[in-house]
């Protein structure tokens, strides 16, 4: 390679400019380097060294190593120092001089990469043969009492359960462990406990129920004929989450057989009759070819004039239908909100109103400010705040209006909201996640105060050193922050951080999440941190059976980082089995971030088991 001496020279003149301007850095946080952890003290130093590069513009320096054949720094991040070292050590030689020498007292390519090796498995565990990337699941309720459930995904390739605090309580959790530890010695299998704090929820309060009624509806066809009739269950008691019950007597639930007209009036005046279908011990199945609106108290009269009245119903669950222009009150007092009121002209005559779970950002929010609702499907601003209340003016809804429900998520991204990141549960919750688990999640990181907090509550539970850390980054203020929460961090070992990707991005906006989630993958790499892409990975797969292509390419994506997490569905297990399977057929062409090139294959059918929906 031929190149002349002061172009070479000028490029060596750049490098040592950079150098020195890291020397510099890395001595002036010297401190911060002394404090980290032992096994993060090199770690601290070279994202000292990444983040003091980034504020550089080295573009052109990138270019000219291109264009001879070098490294450009790029995928540097694991090894800043050692990587400018070794190209001006390379440069030297091409000009004939050999008194450079190549990175022998800083991190080496080598190092950076065992780095997070390491740091990942002691963080994560073993990885499954055959990927580098970990799977962590986040664990239904239902794991608690199905061992097969909790033994299938273990078997199809989960290397951490995630158990959100956030549902269930400690019986569940530890039945979920329980579950866990039997099928990790089934199968000879590892599986780390991963436990997510709720942190302080900002969501919509409680909405005024609606009516105690049920709609019954049959199928029917364009022609508005009925192809199936609609199937009610008489019970003696209502099962939670079935919508198709009704409660009756017990006597008189003995009493029906089957072909029996049941008739009654429903709650529009209409005149409708039941056929029993089946009789069984303790139900009876039902059809109607006619809709119906049944309440409670209604009459049903079987045959002989036997009659029986309609028993609890639970109240329909009420939404806030909200337009753009509308006005909406966030109200401090715990109080069932309620919709948009008219007059009997149709005109407005009081606005809707809801309260927040969190009291604490009345004290934060100002005027001006975005306000965004259930991920973001509502968007608002905030034009007046009292003590008390927030008066919102609705900027985006859907065309004919959205429905805003209760214990859905507001976002203030553009609030600086001093909330500390443990509540009350929080720190009870720990009790149990220090006793029983592997790692706690941190939620709602914002600030190094957080961390500290943190930090102090394992200390006084003597599980500092015992429980690893996963900070979970889902606001602004999380990321722009995002350097120092790693450093404050990095004082206790192991730790890990979880791109949230649902929430950042909607604090963010959708368009910035591509870059954000980059910057973050880079930072943590520069940190030898883990780090797990999180939220939305083959959702519609565990949800609907069938994934979509858009979400095959974000999973392949996940090689980028550490580990990937799956949310929960009825699905769920198929989606781990189609995860590994697309991390264990792309490993070979990537290597964290550096693509690899190996034989060309042709395309062939993954295993049915895989992508067979039923």
């Amino acid at each position: 390679m031929k190149i002349k001496p002061d172009k070479a020279q000028a490029l060596i003149q750049q490098i040592e400019d950079i150098l020195s301007k890291l020397s510099k850095a890395e001595l002036e946080s010297i401190h911060r380097i002394e404090q980290a952890h032992p096994a993060f003290q090199e770690s601290v130093r070279n994202l000292i060294h990444y983040r003091t590069l980034r504020t550089l513009d080295i573009t052109g320096l990138q270019k000219k190593l291109g264009s001879l054949g070098l490294s450009r720094i790029a995928r540097a991040e694991a090894h800043v120092f050692a990587s400018l070292q070794n190209c001006r050590h390379i440069l030297t030689a091409l000009i004939g001089d050999s008194t450079s020498e190549l990175a022998n007292r800083r991190t080496s390519i080598k190092k950076g990469e065992k780095l997070l090796k390491s740091h990942t498995k002691k963080l994560l565990g073993y990885r499954s043969k055959g990927r580098r990337v970990r799977i962590m699941v986040t664990l239904p309720s239902e794991a608690a009492y199905n061992y097969d459930l909790v033994h299938g995904l273990i078997d199809s390739g989960m290397n951490t359960a995630r158990i959100n605090c956030a549902h269930d309580g400690p019986a569940e959790w530890k039945k979920m462990i329980e579950n866990i530890a039997l099928a990790k010695n089934k199968l000879n299998k590892n599986c780390k406990i991963s436990m997510d704090l709720a942190g302080p929820k900002i969501r919509t309060g409680a909405i005024e129920s609606g009516p105690q009624v049920r709609r019954f509806r049959p199928t029917r066809n364009e022609f508005g004929q009925v192809t199936e009739p609609t199937t009610i269950l008489l019970v003696e008691e209502l099962y939670f989450g079935r919508t198709n019950e009704l409660a009756v007597d017990k006597t008189w639930l003995k009493s029906l057989k089957v072909k029996d007209q049941i008739t009654f009036t429903d709650s529009r005046d209409k005149q409708r009759v039941f056929t029993v279908k089946e009789a069984l011990e303790d139900q009876v199945i039902a059809t109607c070819l006619d809709t119906c609106y049944i309440q409670m108290g209604t009459v049903l009269k079987a045959p002989g004039s036997n009659s029986c009245e309609v028993g609890e119903l639970p109240a329909l669950e009420q939404a806030l239908l909200l337009k753009t222009g509308d006005k909406l009150r966030i109200v401090k007092e715990q109080i069932p909100g309620k919709p948009i009121q008219y007059d009997d002209n149709g005109n407005p005559k009081s606005e809707a109103f809801v309260s927040c779970t969190s009291q604490e950002i009345f004290d934060f929010v100002k005027a001006g400010e975005k306000i965004l609702f259930d991920d973001g499907k509502i968007a608002g601003v905030v034009k007046n705040v009292s003590d008390n209340e927030l008066r919102v003016e609705i900027t985006h809804a859907k065309a004919n209006g959205a429905n805003l429900k209760a214990d859905k998520g507001i976002n203030l991204p553009e609030t600086n909201l001093k909330l500390s990141g443990l509540t009350k549960k929080d720190r009870e919750d720990l009790k149990f996640i220090a006793e029983y688990g592997d790692v706690v999640n941190f939620s709602f990181v914002n600030s190094v105060e957080d961390v500290r907090e943190l930090h102090e509550e394992l200390e006084k539970l003597d599980a500092k050193d015992k429980l690893g850390i996963i900070l979970k980054i889902e606001t602004q203020s999380a990321y722009n922050n995002l350097t120092d929460i790693l450093i404050e961090g990095m004082k206790s070992y192991p730790l890990g951080v979880m791109i949230a990707r649902g929430d950042l991005a909607i604090e963010s906006g959708w368009e910035n999440m591509a870059r954000i989630q980059q910057e973050v993958l880079s930072l943590c790499n520069a940190a030898h941190v883990p780090d797990v892409w999180a939220t939305q990975v083959l959702e519609t797969l565990a949800k609907k059976g069938i994934p979509s292509r858009s979400e095959i390419t974000d999973a392949a994506s996940a090689l980028n980082a550490e580990c990937v997490m799956l949310n929960k569905g009825p699905y769920i297990e198929k989606a781990v089995g189609l995860l590994d399977y697309i991390l264990k057929s792309l490993n070979q062409y990537r290597d964290k971030n550096v693509k690899m090139s190996p034989i060309m294959e042709e395309a062939n059918t993954s295993p049915e088991k895989v992508i067979d929906p039923n």
